[in-house]
């Protein structure tokens, strides 16, 4: 990454989240106009507004930068150079129904590697950042994640994709076995969330499969700058455009690790 714009692009990343998240708490729970995209995946006009929005940043301050975001859609192949990759509610169905866990989530990749994160969590005012090999922060503040060596010991966190209806099996099997194991398992509803609170060591790991780009590229980064490990859930190396996540303090990584591989030998469909 240039060492001339890398400031610049950090400035980018945090004024894009910030004035996301400025957008998001105006219209929360102001009977916004929600629309379906499928059964269960909603959005509404703010998530919309907010993508025009960081559109029109970009277009401005980096006109030959790509483009990937959930609601216009873009570089669905990995770009050469840089690629901004972002998504204006993270969370939408929280946001929806007035819970109040959502965000807007960002990074910028170069050649499909992230090197620039943001995360906005509006309604806890909390700026999570991260630059590759300078580490990550919470609201200026160094990140660091949990000390667990146990799943006994652990706090675990997961989504579920948009099809649950069609997998309860496969996808509460799974979370079944980690309950068994873990101290406990919480399901928030904003993948982006849940990897800062990994970065941030307020959870010790999380899974999930079926995501987008857009909802684990920022957070990836934020965990591994926080000293976290992130890789896909066969323990592969992670990319954003894999479809799936497993991020921890790196501690309790095997033991996730170990946890997935026996179920999916328990279910032979399951397998790769």
């Amino acid at each position: 990454m240039s060492s001339t714009f890398a400031p610049l692009f950090l400035a980018t990343a945090i004024e894009a989240v910030v004035r996301a998240g400025d957008l998001q708490i105006a219209k929360f729970n102001t009977g916004v106009r929600v629309e379906k995209k499928g059964a269960i995946d909603l959005v509404t006009e703010v998530d919309l507004a907010v993508e025009r929005m960081f559109r029109a940043l970009i277009a401005e301050r980096f006109p030959d930068h790509a483009i990937l975001a959930e609601e216009f859609g873009g570089a669905a192949a990995v770009p050469a150079g840089p690629c901004w990759v972002f998504d204006p509610i993270d969370g939408t169905t929280n946001f929806a129904h007035g819970l109040p866990i959502f965000c807007a989530s960002l990074a910028l990749e170069i050649d499909g590697v992230a090197e620039v994160a943001a995360v906005y969590d509006p309604n806890r005012r909390e700026l999570f950042t991260a630059e590759r090999g300078a580490g990550a922060r919470l609201n200026g503040q160094p990140l660091q994640v949990s000390s667990a060596t146990q799943l006994v010991d652990a706090l675990l966190v997961t989504g579920f994709p948009y099809d649950v209806h069609r997998r309860l099996d496969d996808i509460v099997g799974l979370f079944a076995a980690f309950v068994g194991r873990a101290r406990a398992v919480r399901r928030l509803g904003s993948a982006a969330i849940d990897l800062c609170w990994v970065a941030a060591g307020r959870m010790d790991g999380f899974w999930e499969s079926d995501l987008n780009p857009w909802d684990i590229a920022g957070g990836a980064l934020i965990v591994e700058e926080a000293g976290g490990r992130v890789t896909t859930t066969d323990g592969s190396a992670f990319t954003s455009r894999g479809g799936q996540v497993l991020a921890t303090n790196g501690h309790v990584h095997p033991a996730m690790l170990d946890v997935i591989s026996k179920f999916r030998q328990s279910r032979p469909e399951l397998r790769p």
